[in-house]
C-alpha cells in the first residue's frame, strides 16, 4: 500500500531532504511553502529575465509518496545521508489505487474558445462535428487553452486572422497559437521558441493535427515582416522584445501581445509606443485579470 507522509524542513534543507528521499526509495517528493495562503507567504520566482530575490522558502512542506512497510526506514536513511536529524512525520494518509491516466484525462475536458473554435484531447470527441478542432494533450510544453492569455489570443485570432495571412509566433510553446491560426486559414506560419522541446512539442502537435508550420528558435528566424505577429510571454520579456518583435509587422499588419496583466498594460503599451509609434497598441479584451493588447501598422 502507498502512503503520503508529510515533513517539515526549513530554507537550508528542504532540497537536499527531497533529493534525499528521493535517493532513499521515496517514489515521489512534493515540495509546498508551508506559509501558503498566509501573511508570511512569499513568492520564489519572478518573470524571465529577473534574479529571484530568495531561492527556496523560510519553511517547507514535504508531501513523500512511499510505500507504506519502507516509511520510517526512507526518511531515517534521507536524513543521515544529508546529516540531519530526522525530522517527524507530521502525517501519514493511505493513498487508494487509483486510475492515474484517467484521473488526468478527466482534468482536460474538450474547452470551448468560440462559437466555432474547440480545443479539444484525444481522448475526447469533438462536441460539436462542425468545429475547428484543435486537437492537443497536456505535454511538457505550455499553452492547452485553459489559461486566459492562450484563450485572448485565440479569440483575437478567430475574430481578425484573415484568409492567407502569415503569422509569427513568438514564444510558441506547444504551437497551439501557431495551428489555430493555421486552421483558420493562415498560409505561411512560423514559430518560435527558445526551449527545444518546446519547439518538439510544437512541431509534434502540428502533425497531430494536419497542419504546416515552421518551428525555429529566435536565432534562425526567416527573414522577411508578417500580416500578424503572436507573442504570448510575460510583460518583462514582452518589452525587452519590443523592438524585435515590431521589425517583424508588416505594413498593414497586427502586434497581438497577451500574457499582460490588467495592472501591467499601461507599462507594456508605453515601451511600445517608445520604441515604434507607428503601431499604436491598446487593450483589445481582458479575461480573469488578463488582457490581450492589440494595434495595426498602417499600410
Amino acid at each position: 500500500m502507498l502512503v503520503e507522509l508529510t515533513l517539515s524542513a526549513d530554507e537550508r534543507s528542504a532540497e537536499s531532504l527531497a533529493d534525499a528521499l528521493v535517493e532513499a526509495g521515496a517514489l515521489s517528493v512534493c515540495l509546498e511553502d508551508a506559509n501558503a495562503q498566509t501573511p508570511d507567504e512569499q513568492p520564489l520566482f519572478g518573470e524571465p529575465g529577473l534574479v529571484p530575490d530568495r531561492h527556496a522558502w523560510a519553511a517547507s512542506r514535504l508531501r513523500v509518496l512511499v510505500e507504506d512497510a519502507d516509511s520510517a526506514a526512507v526518511v531515517l536513511a534521507a536524513a543521515a545521508a544529508i546529516g540531519i536529524e530526522p525530522p517527524p512525520i507530521e502525517g501519514r494518509t493511505a493513498v487508494a489505487d487509483t486510475d492515474w491516466v484517467r484521473a488526468t484525462q478527466s482534468q482536460f475536458p474538450p474547452t470551448r474558445i468560440s462559437d466555432r473554435l474547440w480545443i479539444v484531447p484525444t481522448w475526447h470527441e469533438p462536441p460539436d462535428p462542425s468545429a475547428i478542432v484543435i486537437r492537443l494533450d497536456p505535454g511538457v510544453a505550455f499553452g492547452t487553452g485553459t489559461h486566459p492569455t492562450t484563450r485572448l489570443c485565440l479569440r483575437w485570432l478567430d475574430a481578425h486572422l484573415r484568409q492567407g495571412a502569415s503569422v509569427l509566433d513568438y514564444g510558441c510553446g506547444s504551437g497551439i497559437l501557431a495551428i489555430a491560426a493555421a486552421k483558420l486559414g493562415a498560409t505561411r506560419v512560423v514559430g518560435i521558441d527558445i526551449d527545444p522541446q518546446a519547439l518538439q512539442a510544437a512541431r509534434a502537435n502540428s502533425a497531430a493535427n494536419a497542419v504546416r508550420a515552421d518551428y525555429t528558435d529566435p536565432d534562425s528566424v526567416p527573414a522577411g515582416a508578417s500580416d500578424v505577429v503572436l507573442a504570448n510571454i510575460l510583460s518583462n520579456p514582452l518589452m525587452l522584445l519590443a523592438p524585435a518583435l515590431l521589425a517583424r509587422v508588416a505594413p498593414g499588419g497586427a502586434l497581438v501581445l497577451s500574457g499582460v496583466l490588467e495592472r501591467q498594460a499601461d507599462e507594456v503599451i508605453e515601451a511600445y509606443r517608445a520604441a515604434d509609434a507607428s503601431v499604436p497598441l491598446a487593450v483589445w479584451a481582458a479575461d480573469e485579470g488578463w488582457v490581450c493588447l492589440a494595434g495595426r501598422r498602417p499600410n
